[in-house]
């Protein structure tokens, strides 16, 4: 069979599959034409033409792009796919095309959780160390309430594996992550006294899953939600060789123009690796309304704020967030993993609720769902979206009234590095356009004015605030961080230190660390300490403060011994801290 025809037939299968993924029994909106899609009751006739131009950017044949699905009073209104699932075979997305929803998984593992407690095989309140005891590096008891609500204090085992070397595209086990666990000696923080973050929690309750029920994830989910809702399209992926019929490829931009393939060989579930299509993300949705699975009890306990030891009641649930968007209760994730972005945002009150899956690692379907319910609740709303905030102004206990408009010349004094004192981050902030952008762990946050020293910032699908000390004209001393309900985070504004080429060989060096097994080389180029490590790119550290270097995404605090000779470091990186490693071969002079 010539190629040409050959790859035809291929596409025609693949499209076919896709199309056929679709389970029966939801009502949903033909996915054949947009025009032909239901629309919602009283919108107006151009309202699904705003919605497709919120993709617009996405719906080509040259391009990965984004699947929708619009759901109100337990109905799909509007459903499409924008781009193409498999550029090679140039198969389009539709509806019933599958993804990995990356952590918007959470939720899914946080109800096999519940509903095991329902049925009396464990407790929410159990240490993780009956089901799991290879984890012994907490200095009092983590339990499964504290691994739902990310505030175990566990480091994140993903970010382990990647300072480990160890790329999404190597095969990695539930064994390989239960190991690198195991190794850590130190928590980042006591059990219960912080929110933060932590892929590993979600993790160990797919393997508390696998020993109190002898089945996997896969299998439990599978049988107790999945099949009773009848999402078909659904399964947790744990077998990096099995063929998912209708699967998307994921992408990644490259520099110049096209795109590379970015796909994951994990096998580790919980934490994510849920595939599914966007209907079926709205069977699961109905399930919050009309309880086929768990009942009240299972919607009551997923959707309960988690409570730091102090008291602080946090935005996370149980795999969800719980915050509010423009005025309106909101109830969501997101998800992000290879080249695959997910959100899927309800907005109970409204019985309102948007999925959004992407094949594109720097599509943002949080933002993207949050235009859709721009259209769709634009009268319910009783605040202005954030991109229009430095325009219209708005009235609350924060801003006070129309937003000011800051000169250059301000935004300028407020520009620059900030150091967290606990954990050695640092945030990165330029004033551009009138507004400021604070990269944080890697990540830009565009920031717009509330007042002279408060920011709010857009792009993201959490609400974020920065806020500066009074300054009265001089560069301000202190950032507090405030994200959702937890408490705010203070960062005190530095200087970096000027080394010499003798004082930073003080610190160079080969480095070990037992905890992840990875060797890191420091050296001086060019007028600042290099670092090297496996499958990473070459760092540029930057002297923050004395023995502390930091990068947007890494820290390291220097240790030394009675003779003021470096010995060894302390590594933070977003969602581990103070990873020990031990130098093994210096380099230069003691300096420093």
């Amino acid at each position: 069979m010539p190629r040409a025809v050959l790859a035809v037939v291929l596409s025609a299968v693949l499209l076919g599959l896709m199309l056929g993924a679709s389970s029966c029994g939801f009502p949903a909106a033909p996915h054949s034409s947009a025009a032909s899609a239901p629309r919602s009751p009283g919108a107006s006739p151009g309202l699904d033409g705003r919605v497709d131009a919120v993709f617009a950017a996405y719906d080509r044949t040259d391009s990965p792009g984004c699947a929708l699905s619009v759901i109100e009073d337990g109905r799909i209104v509007y459903e499409r796919g924008y781009g193409m699932a498999n550029l090679e075979l140039k198969v389009p997305i539709a509806p019933a095309s599958i993804f990995d929803i990356g952590s918007t998984s959470k939720q899914f593992t946080a109800a096999s959780i519940v509903l095991l407690e329902q049925q009396g095989a464990l407790s929410l309140d159990d240490d993780i160390r009956k089901y799991v005891p290879e984890i012994q590096a907490a200095r009092r008891p983590i339990t499964l309430r504290h691994l739902l609500h990310h505030t175990s204090g566990l480091r994140d085992y993903l970010e382990l594996m990647t300072l480990a070397g160890i790329r999404t595209e190597d095969v990695s086990t539930d064994g390989d992550a239960l190991q690198m666990l195991a190794r850590q000696k130190d928590t980042n923080f006591l059990p219960g006294d912080e929110h933060l973050y932590c892929n590993s929690g979600f993790f160990l309750l797919s393997i508390v899953v696998k020993r109190v029920t002898g089945q996997s994830l896969r299998e439990f989910a599978q049988a107790r939600i999945f099949e009773p809702l009848g999402m078909r399209a659904t399964r947790f992926h744990d077998d990096h060789t099995k063929i998912e019929p209708g699967r998307t490829t994921g992408y990644e931009p490259l520099e110049g123009g096209g795109f590379r393939i970015d796909m994951s060989n994990f096998e580790q579930t919980g934490d994510g690796s849920v595939f599914t299509n966007v209907l079926d993300l709205a069977r699961w949705d109905q399930n919050f309304y009309d309880p086929m699975v768990g009942g009240k009890p299972l919607l009551e306990t997923l959707q309960t704020r988690g409570t730091l030891t102090d008291g602080t009641s946090i935005d996370y649930a149980l795999g969800l967030y719980l915050d509010d968007y423009r005025g309106l209760r909101r109830v969501s994730h997101g998800g992000s993993w290879a080249g695959y972005r997910a959100e899927l945002a309800r907005f109970p009150d409204q019985r309102f609720s948007v999925a959004c899956l992407c094949n594109l690692g720097t599509a943002s379907p949080s933002d993207l769902a949050m235009k859709v319910a721009d259209i769709y609740l634009a009268d319910s709303f009783t605040r202005p979206a954030e991109e229009g905030l430095a325009a219209v102004g708005r009235d609350d206990d924060k801003a006070g009234g129309a937003q000011p408009v800051l000169t250059a010349e301000e935004l300028a004094g407020k520009a620059g590095l900030y150091r967290d004192e606990a954990t050695e981050e640092i945030l990165t902030v330029k004033a551009n356009k009138g507004r400021l952008e604070v990269t944080r762990n890697g990540e830009i946050i565009v920031f717009v004015p509330l007042t002279h020293e408060r920011f709010r910032g857009t792009g993201g699908d959490r609400e974020i605030e920065v806020a500066f000390d009074a300054s009265d004209g001089r560069r301000p001393r202190r950032l507090a961080f405030e994200q959702g309900r937890g408490r705010p985070r203070s960062f005190e504004a530095v200087t970096p230190l000027a080394l010499s080429s003798r004082q930073l060989g003080g610190y160079a060096g080969t480095y070990w660390s037992e905890e992840i097994r990875a060797s890191y080389t420091l050296a001086v180029e060019n007028g600042s300490l290099a670092l090297a490590a496996p499958n990473l790119p070459t760092a540029r550290l930057i002297p923050t403060v004395r023995d502390v270097f930091a990068t947007d995404t890494l820290s390291l605090r220097f240790d030394r011994d009675a003779a003021k000779k470096v010995t060894g470091f302390g590594l933070g990186a977003g969602r581990i801290r103070n990873v020990r490693f031990t130098r093994s071969s210096p380099a230069g002079s003691p300096g420093g």
